[in-house]
């Protein structure tokens, strides 16, 4: 975990080169209090990635459980009927 003081903000590059080396989140803060997250435009990509495929896994396990499936078998059939076998 990187941690730096707000003050440090003031050099872009250093922050920017923590960033890099962190792979991950960079915490500011400010009187030994947490202010600010910054990080790497890769990273945040990556995390918010996982976040909706996450959110995509949660809505099927929903769907399972409350029986809004379909078997295999009647898609396979569909398909066939819809655009021949």
């Amino acid at each position: 975990m990187t941690i730096v003081p707000m003050r440090d903000l003031k050099d872009t590059v250093e922050i920017e080169r923590k960033c890099a080396e962190a792979n991950g989140p960079v915490f500011i803060t400010k009187n030994g209090y947490g202010r600010l997250v910054v990080m790497d435009i890769e990273y945040y990509e990556r995390t918010i990635g996982k976040l909706y495929e996450a959110n995509l896994i949660e809505e099927g396990l929903r769907d399972l459980e409350q029986g809004n499936v379909v078997s295999g078998d009647s898609v396979r059939e569909r398909f066939v009927k819809q655009y021949g076998g």
